[in-house]
């Protein structure tokens, strides 16, 4: 940021930690008597320009108001934002904050002309990149197998990957951080299953369902007891959310427009479900469905065969082609 402050700032983007330093890189420059916080879910743009209107009239010095949430805001705030620029309060700075936003949506472009952007978006794609970034802003080195498989374990919260790039640099102390590294100290997210076991899944390959079941079962500490019904039900969990994107699919929906609607934080985990739902029908969700709920029962004593058996058969049988 300039060392002259501009009248509004944009601070938005998937990478929430980046944001969230940057607030906090401007925040300090205001006394903390000074800042105003609100929330765009309670807040219209009105209200934020009648409070900067209102800070502006009482004593000296510099006022900071800040706006959360502002992704949610509509068009006439964004207007609203517009209108107030064209004569901002002196010395108060509106800093509007987001999560993912396009560059030219109308709040963006309310805020170009006078202030500045902001926007940082993390493309899921290259969600390693940003892992291996985060390793040298902690001044350790980490080999891209590592920062694969973290992303692999961790999935795509950039605040949970954080948190484990932090504890993982601080275990290395100053040494490089490898595969068997990651391997070793990050155990998988019990929300959802990693990205190979749902990615063979989807593409309907027998052969690495198994293979990813067997490796998360064989790197788990935990009793095979305990290990197995924790896999079950991340994956109920996640062919669930596949049958809903089965049915917005259908319905027309994209998967930028479906990603709220399916408890996603970004589009791109979205796509990748899109593309997996696509290589099943309705009626076969349904059915892979009741076979896990099958399995689950058989888990819980409704079958005489050993509970690895028991799982592997039935992920061959929800994956296999019709």
């Amino acid at each position: 940021m300039a060392d002259e402050l501009k009248p509004a700032y944009l601070i938005a983007g998937g990478d929430r930690p980046k944001v969230d330093r940057t607030v906090a890189r401007l925040r300090i420059r205001f006394d903390p008597d000074a800042i105003e916080v609100l929330e765009a879910a309670d807040t219209t743009g009105d209200d934020a320009v009648a409070a900067c209107n209102v800070l502006g009239l009482f004593g000296a010095g510099t006022r900071l108001v800040v706006v959360e949430g502002v992704e949610a805001w509509k068009a006439p705030d964004a207007k609203a934002v517009a209108d107030y620029l064209k004569a901002p309060a002196p010395g108060t700075t509106l800093a509007l904050v987001g999560g993912e936003m396009k560059k030219d949506s109308p709040l963006a472009k309310a805020i170009a002309g006078k202030g500045e952007l902001l926007i940082w978006d993390v493309v899921m794609k290259a969600v390693a990149r940003w892992i291996a970034d985060q390793f040298k802003l902690q001044k350790t080195k980490a080999e891209p197998e590592a920062c694969r498989l973290l992303a692999e374990l961790v999935g795509d919260d950039l605040y949970e990957l954080a948190g484990e790039v932090d504890k993982i640099a601080t275990w290395a102390n100053g040494a490089d951080v490898t595969e068997a590294d990651v391997e070793a100290l990050v155990a998988p997210r019990a929300g959802s299953p990693p990205w190979a076991l749902t990615d063979a899944w989807g593409a309907r390959d027998v052969g690495g369902v198994l293979r990813a079941a067997e490796h998360m079962l064989d790197r788990t500490g935990d009793p095979l007891s305990r290990t197995i019904p924790r896999l079950v039900g991340s994956l109920t969990t996640h062919v669930r959310r596949a049958r809903t994107a089965h049915r917005l699919d259908e319905q027309g929906m994209s998967p930028q427009e479906a990603a709220p609607l399916l408890g996603m934080r970004h589009q791109f985990p979205a796509q990748k479900l899109f593309a997996q739902v696509r290589n099943y029908s309705a009626e076969e969700l349904d059915s892979v469905l009741i076979r896990l709920a099958e399995l689950d029962h058989a888990l819980k004593g409704g079958s005489r065969l050993a509970n690895e058996l028991e799982l592997e058969r039935a992920l061959v049988e929800i994956t296999v082609p019709a």
